[in-house]
């Protein structure tokens, strides 16, 4: 893997945390070789498959682990790492907490993606036009189609799925 490659994709990705209010993790060297995981992914399976879990190579059933994955922000929350430790916390990046080790909250049966909850009757059902929420972040558009990338965490337009 070429040096450039990864240092480019470290610029990026570095670029577009800070913008929706993420960091990378200050290990550099852990950050050097989870992307070179991620470039590697990219080369084998045509997507950024988290570098820590096992891709089937089959996107639809991967979906919930392309970087970044679906399991990021609970994960940041709770353990102040995502589970491979490429993103972090405030508190963890300016060292005002340990990185420790987090569980893995992808569920072991099968390599499905996570469904949404059902609405809430107290929700209504009919809306003009579709509802498109992020499953990584949350973000929610109302268009007939979801976006090419979600415009908060830059997700792919099939880590979309239809909210309402």
């Amino acid at each position: 893997m070429s040096e450039d490659k990864i240092k480019q994709l470290i610029g990026r990705l570095e670029e577009e945390a800070l913008a929706s209010g993420y960091f990378l993790n200050p290990d550099s060297e852990l950050v050097h070789d989870l992307v070179e995981g991620l470039l590697t992914n990219t080369d084998r399976y045509g997507y950024m498959a988290c570098p820590c879990r096992d891709a089937t190579g089959q996107r639809t059933e991967d979906l919930d682990i392309i970087c970044p994955c679906d399991y990021r922000d609970d994960d940041l929350d709770e353990f102040g790492t995502c589970y491979c430790a490429l993103y972090v916390s405030e508190a963890l990046a300016k060292g005002q907490m340990p990185l420790g080790p987090i569980p893995d909250r992808r569920p072991p049966e099968g390599r499905k993606t996570k469904k949404s909850k059902p609405l809430s009757d107290s929700v209504p059902r009919a809306f003009p036009t579709p509802v498109w929420r992020c499953r990584v972040c949350g973000y929610l558009c109302a268009k007939e189609s979801p976006p090419l990338k979600c415009p908060i965490c830059k997700a792919d337009k099939d880590r979309f799925e239809r909210f309402a």
